[in-house]
């Protein structure tokens, strides 16, 4: 296994029980799901409500967690600019809600956010991202799975996008939850929007950018 990054994402839903998605950067990137990834001794809840507001300025209400997902690139493969392999990911994704009818802030500048049926996804989506949803769609909890990423679809964020911003802010504090998710549900409405969001989700990028 090459080096282990550990992220969030949630498949976000309206109450027409659309999905949001969003696509970092310029050009015609992939659909993905909002996330980023954990900050040292940060609990999965706490990136999860943290990143996707940062990222696209939705306040979010956790229901549970869908699965976690592991993402590998091709062995011995490297993206474009990079020494040595992709890094293996393992990503935390949560069934969410968004809480209220509009988002809390603005998104930053270089999120394009979109609402999209689960049953009709765009063809350009990250693989987590049509893994992730069909299991929403279907009712699954708890799965496990690997899913295989070129070097072209990480869809892992890189770590310095959000750090520097964040640096000074208070720490969140932790909201207990049980197994089956329980009190997971609530909306971190007022929370700052901490760092700065992905600016190439679902795109091959220097593994080091994104979470």
């Amino acid at each position: 296994m090459s080096a282990l990054t550990w992220a969030v994402a949630a498949v976000v839903t309206d109450d027409t029980g659309r999905v949001l998605l969003c696509r970092q950067g310029r050009g015609e990137r992939r659909y993905a799901l909002p996330g980023g990834r954990l900050r040292p001794a940060e609990s999965p809840v706490r990136a999860a409500l943290r990143d996707i507001r940062a990222e696209t300025g939705w306040d979010i209400d956790l229901v549970d967690l869908i699965g976690v997902y592991h993402l590998t690139g091709p062995p011995g493969e490297a993206a474009a600019g990079r020494v040595g392999p992709l890094p293996d990911v393992l990503v935390h994704v949560f069934r969410a809600r968004a809480a209220g009818v509009r988002p809390a802030a603005d998104p930053p500048p270089g999120c394009r956010l979109s609402w999209h049926s689960p049953d009709v996804l765009p063809e350009a989506v990250t693989p987590l991202t049509r893994a992730a949803v069909t299991d929403a769609r279907e009712g699954r909890s708890g799965v496990l799975h690997d899913v295989p990423c070129a070097p072209d679809t990480l869809d892992a964020p890189p770590p310095s996008a959000r750090l520097p911003a964040d640096k000074g802010q208070p720490a969140e504090e932790d909201r207990p939850t049980t197994a089956a998710g329980r009190r997971l549900g609530t909306s971190r409405s007022g929370q700052p929007g901490a760092g700065q969001p992905p600016e190439q989700r679902g795109e091959a990028a220097d593994p080091s950018r994104h979470v």
